[in-house]
């Protein structure tokens, strides 16, 4: 039982800075290889997200105001998030499966 304490008593906390070194180039080197895969993007499908932000970012500078657009055109998304949460909310009109549970398919 006391043979772990005695192992933490030997243990130094300080090591060599070469050693700390080489395990820092190692973690960088592991984080590198994790984050961005090789193929991930294709080299087309990168011009045009290159393209896209570029243009997001120059055209509302170059380009005159737009006038505000209709006020029922501003009720369309409103609109659709009202029958979204209808159709969320409404029962299933399954009559044969009524009172069985859902989740039982899944279990």
């Amino acid at each position: 039982m006391d043979v772990g304490r005695n192992n933490r008593k030997n243990m130094s906390f300080r090591s060599s800075p070469e050693k700390n070194k080489q395990e820092l180039r190692r973690s960088f080197s592991a984080q590198k290889r994790l984050m961005i895969p090789a193929n991930y993007f294709s080299l087309e499908s990168l011009f045009l997200l290159v393209g896209l932000t570029a243009s997001l970012l120059i055209l509302p500078l170059v380009l005159p105001p737009l006038p505000p657009p209709p006020f029922m055109l501003l009720l369309v998304p409103i609109g659709i998030m009202v029958l979204l949460v209808v159709l969320a909310f409404m029962p299933s009109s399954d009559s044969n499966n009524a009172n069985r549970d859902v989740t039982c398919n899944f279990m």
